[in-house]
């Protein structure tokens, strides 16, 4: 068995994952376009909607990303996804990272990001060893959210968004248990 990047069966009692399509873009952008949203981000602009469209395409060429429901409203919440998946046959050690998370305020403080995060990773752990986040350096509520589930600043760089310049992140890791 495989890791699969984008999945069709991620739910739990709260959100379900699925596989981000063009036609998504409207609704999503709708949660999207509060700019309270992106606030803390590398990309504070990313609730224009021409910034949007930008993040939306890097997402659908990603072939990893979701789009996030709540189960019992079916109401739009955001959208997260994996990238950068690492199968490294001469070494044990197998990784992927999730990340370009985001979630509406309606969603925030409300348990949404804890249960996406949960069910991203334990699909995850069926298939590789370590899970790896890149937070904005001044994302610091994303930071603490990350770290309330157990992650660890290992490192800090810079990333380079599909087709926006370069900003300081840090890296957080998550362990198989």
């Amino acid at each position: 068995m495989s890791f699969n990047l984008q999945p069709i069966n991620l739910k739990n009692e709260i959100i379900q994952l699925i596989p981000l399509q063009e036609t998504d873009f409207s609704a999503l952008y709708k949660v999207a376009s509060d700019p309270l949203v992106w606030e803390q981000h590398p990309n504070k602009l990313r609730y224009q909607r021409d910034v949007f469209q930008n993040y939306f395409e890097g997402a659908m060429l990603s072939k990893g990303a979701f789009l996030i429901r709540d189960t019992k409203t079916n109401e739009v919440i955001g959208c997260s996804r994996y990238y950068d998946f690492n199968e490294n046959e001469n070494s044990t050690e197998t990784s992927v990272l999730i990340g370009y998370t985001f979630i509406g305020r309606n969603f925030w403080g409300k348990g949404y990001n804890k249960a996406l995060k949960k069910l991203m990773l334990d699909y995850a752990f069926q298939f590789v060893d370590k899970v790896y986040f890149h937070i904005g350096a001044y994302n610091y509520r994303s930071q603490k959210a990350i770290e309330k589930i157990g992650a660890v600043k290992v490192d800090e760089f810079e990333v380079e968004y599909y087709g926006e310049e370069s900003k300081l992140n840090f890296v957080y890791l998550i362990t198989k248990p």
